[in-house]
């Protein structure tokens, strides 16, 4: 299954009212600023989307206003996260209906499966949908890895077409290559190994800090793709102190806090989470003022 996915992708924040309902027209503001400031998908849903937050219906409304508000102008893709196979495959379903260009398709919550029992989720999923997916690798998240011993037992399996890599160990991007060569597109997971993803293989970015400074994010794989290293070592340096946030336990809070400090979203987020208080909340302010102040110099910027 042939895909045009490479660049930047947001993992998009669900915005909410003061009450704590969705407010879906905010979203759709937020979503289509980042699609104006160039980036080239969407993750809708994932972490920073708060999925495991929102009820099946409360998911599949978020959705369809995403792919309403993006109209054909990117790929939207929506995460797929569920306790099991079945209410996955419901997901998935109710995603492919709702006109999602593709799944994001994580681990089962909370149960740690084995090898076997990983496959058969990702097969099941599959089998019930013609989207193409990306499977999410994140052990420091979810306890659990898709390693060379799943993607091989994949390798016939025609729609999963590739991997979100979010382990924080950069030589899984060469091991992947040197195993399956092109079989599966890679994208980096992981803000803060970003670029050494880029530089080993990945053919776009997943990405949480994009939502508060997404020019700096676009022209910074732009760079990488000209082959002007200097600049997108300029750009990755600069931002590299937020990006560390991308890793932190509270990385939906500081991000949707980013996003508010920026003028593009709150930083209201669903229970469980809280907003970010005290200390951190100071300290994440301060470093996004920080970064606002020294942004480095762009054309893009400059002509907006």
């Amino acid at each position: 299954m042939a895909i045009g996915w490479k660049g930047v992708f947001p993992a998009v924040t669900t915005q909410v009212r003061s009450d704590l309902s969705l407010d879906l027209a905010d979203t759709q503001r937020v979503v289509d600023d980042l699609v104006r400031d160039g980036v080239t998908g969407v993750i809708a849903l994932g972490t920073v989307g708060e999925n495991n937050s929102l009820d099946h219906d409360e998911k599949v409304k978020v959705l369809s206003a995403i792919v309403e508000v993006v109209a054909g102008r990117v790929p939207v893709i929506t995460g797929v996260s569920e306790y099991d196979t079945r209410r996955a495959v419901r997901y998935a379903q109710a995603a492919e209906k709702a006109g999602a260009d593709g799944l994001m398709l994580l681990p089962p919550m909370v149960y740690v499966t084995k090898p076997h029992e990983l496959v058969a989720h990702f097969k099941g999923v599959a089998e019930q949908t013609g989207l193409p997916i990306m499977l999410y690798n994140n052990p420091p998240a979810y306890r659990t890895v898709i390693d060379r011993e799943v993607l091989t037992a994949l390798v016939d399996v025609a729609n999963i077409v590739a991997v979100k890599e979010s382990a924080p160990d950069t030589r899984r991007f060469t091991d992947f290559r040197n195993e399956f060569g092109d079989r599966y597109v890679l994208f980096a997971g992981l803000d803060d190994v970003a670029l050494e993803g880029l530089y080993l293989g990945a053919q776009g970015w997943v990405s949480g800090l994009t939502n508060a400074f997404p020019r700096e994010s676009v022209e910074l794989v732009a760079a990488f793709e000209r082959g002007d290293h200097a600049k997108a070592l300029e750009i990755y340096r600069w931002f590299m102190p937020l990006l560390h946030l991308d890793a932190d336990h509270d990385l939906v809070q500081s991000i949707k806090l980013a996003e508010q400090v920026m003028g593009r979203g709150s930083e209201r987020v669903l229970p469980p989470r809280l907003v970010l208080q005290g200390e951190r909340r100071a300290e994440v302010i301060a470093m996004v003022e920080k970064a606002a102040a020294t942004r480095p110099d762009l054309a893009i910027a400059k002509a907006a």
